[in-house]
């Protein structure tokens, strides 16, 4: 129980991070809005050529219209959910794969290096091979989505498993803990921090490999929206598609934090 002293402390410090965070958000908005007016203000003087960038007004009457007739509802769906699958495909199957390395100390090793390759391959480069060996539809795009994720998750994770103090493991087996009870107990929660900063890595990577595969055989989607737009020369149509991905990205990196927040809480 804490006295009076040191409640008024910890209210005046929680007080503090409070303020801050309104700060930051009001340093956020002020920025956001500052890039718009700008950009609005930049066209109209002809500072920046109208056709080619466009403008956040002829963006919106853009959106305003096609949300209106339902046309980019449709695209908008296609693409999240294959960016959904592709992040969630990527994720899990880059930490099972780093879970698969943990358990063989000379299976990381036999991979070590064909992972460090793999990485500093471009992975959008593969995506010609891709469409070739799944076909054009749905599943290469997912497939680029999740193949652009898995490798970095797979690093990242399994540094974050080797990381881990060595001293959790020894406590445990000292008891008669088994090498997966320990895995289990120990080294998997305590990586939870750096799987999600991973997941918050993968958002980004994600859309890269989705709208990546739209381009290349998609005839739906935000990717193949920005393909149109720049064949028919309506780079309107491309800003306010460039804008949806910005708008989904950043609640799908919220969701993120909001679920690196209640894990925090819940295992701590």
């Amino acid at each position: 129980m804490l006295d009076k002293e040191d409640q008024q402390l910890l209210n005046m410090h929680m007080q503090k991070l409070k303020r801050e965070r309104k700060i930051v958000v009001i340093w956020q908005i002020f920025i956001l809005i500052g890039f718009f007016g700008l950009w609005e203000l930049a066209s109209r003087m002809n500072w920046l050529d109208p056709l080619i960038f466009s403008s956040p007004s002829r963006v919106y009457n853009l959106l305003l219209e096609k949300f209106s007739d339902g046309t980019i509802l449709t695209h908008t769906w296609v693409t999240l959910i294959e960016t959904l699958l592709g992040f969630i495909i990527g994720t899990l199957l880059g930490i099972i794969l780093a879970t698969l390395l943990w358990s063989s100390t000379r299976f990381s090793k036999i991979l070590d290096p064909y992972l460090v390759i793999l990485n500093a391959m471009p992975k959008v480069a593969l995506g010609p091979i891709i469409i070739v060996a799944l076909g054009p539809g749905y599943v290469s795009i997912i497939s680029m989505g999740a193949i652009i994720s898995v490798i970095i998750t797979t690093i990242v994770v399994y540094t974050g498993f080797r990381e881990v103090d060595p001293n959790y493991e020894k406590v445990l087996k000292s008891f008669g803990a088994t090498r997966w009870q320990c895995f289990k107990s120990a080294v998997f929660p305590a990586t939870l921090p750096v799987m999600i900063s991973t997941l918050k890595v993968n958002v980004g990577l994600s859309w890269v490999g989705v709208i990546v595969g739209e381009f290349l055989v998609s005839k739906v989607g935000l990717g193949y929206l920005i393909v149109y737009g720049f064949q028919v020369f309506d780079f309107t149509l491309v800003m306010a598609a460039l804008i949806l991905i910005a708008c989904i990205a950043a609640i799908m990196y919220k969701v993120v934090e909001k679920i690196e927040g209640w894990l925090i809480k819940h295992t701590t």
